[in-house]
């Protein structure tokens, strides 16, 4: 073990945003604990395992290591930072994306018209943000260094897909700017960001339904490598901990470094698409 290569788990990382995040940290030379429930083709609806994904963590230039984790299971979380810590000693980044994200979730209706099971995003999604921050941050607190991070979106601020996915959105700000606050004096740094559309597999799949009509999407969309990628600076940052607390927006933060993404693009940020930002939380603490 090596004090100079940053430990990082990325939950919910088989597919998606967490797969591309878990390989934008690789790149960094980062060891990331890959978790999520797939481990084969067929145990989900979208192709991806941890195994892949680990894989392709190493073939980044880090470390891949997966591990199988159901985050509706509390016991199984434990064990996860429990292996971390006798394997490791420590926990330097958690990235906290692991949600129950159903096809229902974009169909047309109402919430009491589409299936009761989309509540999902709520138990696991906020739930088990706060179960998995809640074991990283003893080990974090002991080093009085380290980056939780809740993977959110401009949802949080206005609607969108209905209000499990708002309400997942909102919690994972405030998640960032509570825990900031109890955070503030052990030098761990909390942030919430705000992914642009993410070139994902379902994204894709969306996109070559209609490539006319989604071509629109296909030219604004992040890779999922960027964000992990935006992270990776955030923590090389000297001045990290002055952001803690705060809801970021990916596209800014990848200017603010300079960072672009692949052929050059720069991803637009919600201020110019949308106009929309994070809710400013207030300063007043009653504890």
């Amino acid at each position: 073990m090596s004090d100079n290569i940053p430990i990082a788990v990325v939950t919910g990382a088989s597919r998606g945003a967490g797969r591309g995040i878990a390989i934008g940290l690789g790149s960094y030379g980062h060891t990331v604990y890959v978790t999520g429930r797939s481990e084969k083709k067929g145990d989900a609806s979208l192709p991806g395992t941890i195994y892949e994904t680990a894989e392709a963590v190493t073939a980044a230039g880090g470390k891949g290591i997966p591990v199988r984790v159901d985050h509706a299971d509390d016991a199984q979380v434990k064990a996860l930072f429990d292996q971390v810590e006798a394997e490791q000693g420590r926990i330097d980044i958690l990235v906290n994306n692991a949600a129950a994200v159903h096809d229902e979730l974009t169909a047309p209706g109402n919430f009491w018209e589409k299936p009761l099971w989309l509540v999902d995003m709520i138990e696991v999604g906020v739930r088990s943000s706060y179960v998995s921050s809640y074991y990283a941050a003893p080990m974090m607190a002991a080093r009085k260094k380290g980056l939780v991070v809740f993977t959110s979106g401009s949802g949080a601020a206005h609607y969108v897909f209905g209000p499990a996915y708002g309400a997942h959105k909102a919690s994972m700000d405030k998640f960032a700017h509570d825990m900031g606050v109890e955070f503030r004096d052990f030098g761990i740094t909390a942030l919430s960001v705000w992914m642009g559309a993410l070139l994902t597999e379902r994204l894709k799949m969306v996109i070559e339904s209609d490539p006319v009509k989604f071509d629109y999407v296909a030219k604004m969309a992040e890779t999922p490598e960027f964000t992990g990628r935006v992270l990776g600076a955030l923590y090389a940052d000297p001045a990290l901990h002055d952001r803690n607390g705060q809801t970021l927006i990916i596209a800014d933060v990848a200017r603010e470094y300079g960072l672009t993404d692949e052929d050059g693009r720069q991803p637009v940020s919600y201020r110019e698409t949308h106009k929309v930002a994070p809710l400013v939380q207030y300063p007043a603490i009653i504890r």
